[in-house]
């Protein structure tokens, strides 16, 4: 029988991320941020955040607080809360920590962390990536990944309401 695991431990503040990201890169560990809303989490998402993952040793994820979703979504979104979509992204296997953050960007988390690798989706251009002058600035890398044709929250959202 397997150990019963916590998924909710993986959810922490800043202070305690800053904690845990200085002591793995300490040991040498390779630290991989992301961020974004993942509102729907959809094969699109899995696929990124698991290639994301193999990038380096642990995972952080920044996750936009409900009202920075509302800003950058509009008013409709985001369709799930922070609690249930942090609580998702921490049930995947590839995830090691979870920070919410209310700001329109990361960029106060990414200086607080200072990850090792910094990781987009395929639309961005490196330096149109927030927080690239801060990882690049230590040597580390920042790199997009390409998006898994077919997938997004919005089509998703498309085809809830075409039932509705």
């Amino acid at each position: 029988m397997k150990p019963e695991v916590d998924i909710r431990r993986k959810i922490v503040s800043v202070q305690e991320a800053k904690d845990l990201v200085t002591a793995w890169q300490k040991t040498g560990d390779t630290i991989v941020f992301t961020n974004g809303c993942f509102d729907l989490l959809h094969p699109g998402h899995i696929d990124y955040l698991f290639k994301a993952a193999s990038l380096g040793d642990h995972l952080v994820i920044g996750l936009n607080s409900d009202d920075s979703v509302q800003r950058l979504k509009g008013a409709h979104r985001p369709i799930q809360d922070e609690p249930s979509r942090a609580l998702i992204l921490a049930a995947l296997a590839c995830t090691d920590l979870i920070i919410s953050f209310s700001e329109d960007t990361p960029y106060e988390l990414i200086k607080a962390l200072q990850p090792d690798v910094l990781v987009k989706g395929g639309d961005y251009t490196a330096d149109q990536i927030v927080g690239s002058d801060i990882v690049m600035q230590k040597g580390g890398n920042v790199l997009t990944l390409d998006f898994l044709d077919g997938y997004s929250t919005s089509a998703i959202e498309r085809k809830i309401k075409t039932y509705l």
